[in-house]
């Protein structure tokens, strides 16, 4: 009965936001909050190439290239609800930067669903549901051997190594071990925060797995299959009460994002915070969240569960078979936060046991590193970077 009733109160409010809660007219945000990657890419003298990648089934992904040594490419994907933005956020000190200026050809990529991957062939994601039929497993499935085999022709190798934030490297488990060709054409995996188990999600996280179901129903109930998209309800109470001022700052990422992702503000300061939160979240697809939760719910990296009848025809199985990482032979090494409460340390040692080419894995010493300090922290420079060029020269020559 509560369930439903909170369900009832969910409705009430997505229906009140979407037709009363307009966009803050006089709302003034730092310059980088306005600027899209080339844009940003412009900004900070760093010369960028587009590019329109198509997928098997049709998806048209845009690929950013900031050229560097053709022989020395780097393809660097973003997690979910994220997008391309936040590898250049930090300007001169952001991944994208620090990569091309030690001589990397880079490739930053964007998952269907986020805001430089809402097209398709023949879909409209504004009209079409089945546009938003997919998860992470179609993202490992689809969009990384696009993205890969684009990025080999242009540069006329045969290997790339490759870059991963939280569900950025999941799915490359999903296409090594679907796709297990593709493991010879990844040099390394670097896996920053690396999700694939989620046995041990620390609270709040825990309790947002728990009122999945839930949550589930809601978008059902309203028909929702894109979700936290950037002209959503999500969008419209950041804009209102995230953006403005330090209240704004202590309701949105000291009383969300840091319980959630784990608390740093040293590292994420508030007029950057600013600059985040107009490119973030830029959304994903209701059957990717419902998936991730199946993943820490079952306590198993399994494939989509669609229910007793579709599983037998989908996989011959009234359950969905497991990602077999057995298979996932690429060189992968994991980088991890002590204060990630997303991607625990106890659950990066459950994969760490499962994966077959492991070569490298690292705790950061800065002891309050969390999820997405991998991304926007302010001294990523001294605390991360140095570990990532140190595997691509080991790891990543051809």
């Amino acid at each position: 009965m509560m369930e439903k009733i909170a369900i009832l109160i969910l409705v009430a409010l997505e229906c009140y936001v979407q037709q009363t809660v307009p966009h803050p007219p006089d709302l003034v945000l730092p310059g980088d909050a306005y600027l899209d990657f080339p844009g940003l890419a412009k900004k900070y003298d760093l010369d960028c190439a587009i590019y329109d990648v198509t997928t098997e089934d049709g998806y048209i992904l845009k690929l950013f290239h900031i050229p560097g040594n053709k022989s020395s490419p780097v393809l660097v994907i973003h997690g979910v609800l994220d997008s391309a933005d936040s590898f250049i956020l930090r300007g001169n000190s952001s991944l994208t930067a620090i990569l091309h200026k030690n001589g990397y050809d880079v490739w930053v990529g964007n998952a269907r669903g986020s805001r430089y991957g809402r097209r398709h062939e023949t879909l409209n994601p504004d009209a079409d549901k089945s546009f938003w039929s997919f998860s992470f497993h179609e993202i490992g499935y689809y969009d990384l051997p696009a993205m890969i085999d684009f990025v080999l022709d242009k540069t006329k190798m045969v290997s790339l190594s490759a870059i991963g934030h939280s569900q950025g490297n999941q799915v490359f488990y999903v296409l090594g071990a679907a796709r297990p060709d593709y493991n010879k054409k990844i040099r390394v995996l670097i896996a920053l925060a690396p999700i694939c188990y989620l046995h041990n999600v620390m609270p709040p996280v825990n309790d947002v797995v728990a009122l999945g179901p839930i949550i589930n129903e809601l978008l059902l109930l309203v028909g929702r299959e894109e979700i936290l998209g950037d002209t959503g309800t999500v969008r419209k109470i950041i804009d209102l009460f995230c953006l403005e001022g330090p209240q704004g700052y202590k309701m949105c990422v000291e009383g969300i994002f840091f319980p959630l992702a784990g608390p740093d503000p040293a590292e994420f300061e508030p007029e950057f915070a600013r600059i985040v939160l107009n490119h973030y979240p830029t959304g994903t697809s209701r059957k990717n969240a419902k998936h991730l939760l199946q993943v820490a719910q079952k306590r198993e990296f399994l494939y989509y569960d669609y229910g007793t009848i579709e599983n037998l025809a989908k996989y011959n199985s009234i359950v969905p078979p497991k990602y077999d990482l057995g298979k996932v032979t690429m060189k992968v090494a994991l980088i991890s936060g002590k204060n990630d409460r997303l991607s625990t340390l106890k659950d990066v040692k459950i994969l760490r046991k499962q994966l077959p080419n492991l070569v490298d894995y690292k705790v950061l010493d800065y002891p309050y590193f969390n999820h997405m300090d991998f991304i926007w922290a302010k001294h990523m420079r001294l605390h991360l970077f140095p570990h990532v060029i140190k595997i691509l020269r080991t790891y990543g020559q051809g």
